[in-house]
């Protein structure tokens, strides 16, 4: 075993092993993968030496840049004192990462449970949503995506993530606000947000009338960056509350900071959710799942849970630094000033390209639609992958999603410069230049 371990290996035989021992569902972006070797701010590095601007940061999870030198000292020194305790006893950065999260969320919520994982996270909320009020049907979202447990894939609304056949019951799915593919076939502001009102009508026809809740992504990051109309959060969360349910607010991709000026995407909305959940960019990396609500509804779940990994000191103390870093440099707003930025730029990309059939998103997290022209709107995944090699080839890397895998996903770290932005927007440029041509 020890010299499998020190091994020295090629690349090509470092992605035939990976091929080979690594389940074939875990696909991987480009044709040829790219194995990352290390990373330093806005960049990372192949073992080939290649270096490319990351524009999606891991998923939307590498805030604050790749070995940010404030949470990597924060790290060192967690594991030069001790590196696991389990949910058994009381380490001080994760009480300090509590009392963090009960500052910068809004409304009542105050006390929070730590997990591993955005499925845990929302795996718990859903859970407490059904044993706080007695019920056990959950409204949930068309395009959206809340993780890969049994009950988060059955909340999903995408046919490519429901895997399984059997899915957990109680789980209804309504409209999601999706303006530029209107199921209902009208333009909003005209539309009296008809997408909110039908939640409604979905609860009386649907369910017996009494939810235990509706869980929402404020931005619907694997549908493709769906921004849902401004009025449309107040209305579904009223609906919601008038049938007995609680608002579930999936910040997985959204929080800290990354819709722009604000530390959590609902806040855009001024809606104070029942339950929120973290994840991803809250520890730069780090694996971490939270699910914050008021007191009175945490007090619902019985005395008797645990999760073994859930407040890891290295993990907490991670998320405490990225926290005091995003604070400290104001890197919400940095969202908002290089994300309007960006913004712009795309909107110029769309007038140029027949190809782009809409531009969305907030702060650092816009998405390009691509569709074979603007008239029809027929998505295009193939100019998508095109352009991902293209982009790649240039030395830029960046996500895609959306239910037909037509939409270019943009989420670099927080700390983007505008100087980075002209860098991805003039590969972007490049690359649908020769993926139109």
């Amino acid at each position: 075993m020890t010299d499998l371990l020190d091994k020295t290996e090629t690349h090509e035989e470092l992605i035939a092993e990976y091929r080979e021992h690594v389940w074939p569902a875990a696909s991987t972006y480009y044709k040829e993968p790219i194995v990352i070797d290390h990373g330093e701010g806005m960049h990372v590095f192949d073992d080939r030496g290649n270096r490319y601007l990351d524009c999606f940061g891991g998923v939307l999870t590498v805030s604050v840049g790749h070995a940010n030198p404030k949470v990597n000292a924060a790290i060192h020194a967690q594991i030069d004192k001790v590196t696991h305790t389990s949910a058994l006893y009381i380490n001080k950065p994760a009480a300090e990462l509590a009392s963090a999260v009960a500052e910068v969320t809004p409304g009542k919520l105050n006390t929070s449970f730590f997990t591993n994982s955005g499925t845990e996270a929302d795996e718990t909320a859903m859970l407490l949503a059904r044993l706080y009020t007695g019920r056990q049907e959950i409204i949930a979202l068309r395009h959206a995506y809340h993780g890969r447990s049994m009950l988060a894939i059955s909340a999903a609304g995408h046919s490519t993530w429901r895997h399984g056949g059997t899915h957990v019951a109680g789980i209804k799915h309504a409209h999601a606000p999706y303006c530029y593919r209107c199921p209902f076939g009208q333009t909003y502001p005209d539309c009296g947000v008809k997408c909110a009102q039908d939640v409604e009508d979905l609860i009386l026809t649907t369910t017996d009338g009494k939810i235990a809740a509706f869980i929402a992504e404020p931005i619907l990051g694997v549908g493709g960056f769906i921004v849902p109309p401004k009025e449309y959060f107040s209305i579904v969360s009223e609906i919601t509350h008038r049938y007995g349910g609680l608002f579930i607010c999936d910040e997985v991709q959204t929080g800290w900071g990354r819709t722009g000026d604000k530390w959590c995407g609902i806040e855009h909305w001024d809606v104070e959710p029942d339950v929120m959940t973290f994840a991803k960019g809250m520890a730069n990396g780090s694996p971490v799942g939270c699910t914050t609500t008021t007191n009175e509804i945490a007090g619902a779940f019985p005395g008797l849970t645990f999760a073994t990994f859930g407040g890891n000191p290295v993990t907490a103390a991670a998320a405490v630094a990225t926290i005091r870093t995003i604070d400290e440099n104001d890197l919400p707003h940095n969202a908002a000033v290089v994300g309007g930025y960006l913004r712009g730029k795309l909107d110029a990309l769309k007038e140029k390209y027949e190809v782009i059939g809409d531009v969305r998103g907030m702060g650092l997290m816009q998405a390009i639609e691509v569709v074979l022209d603007k008239k029809s709107k027929t998505p295009a995944p193939d100019v998508v992958l095109r352009v991902f090699e293209e982009t790649r080839r240039r030395g830029v890397l960046i996500g895609k999603g959306g239910l037909f895998g037509n939409v270019i996903r943009l989420g670099p770290p927080l700390i983007a410069s505008k100087s980075d932005i002209d860098e991805l927007v003039a590969a972007l440029d490049a690359a649908f230049a020769a993926a139109s041509a």
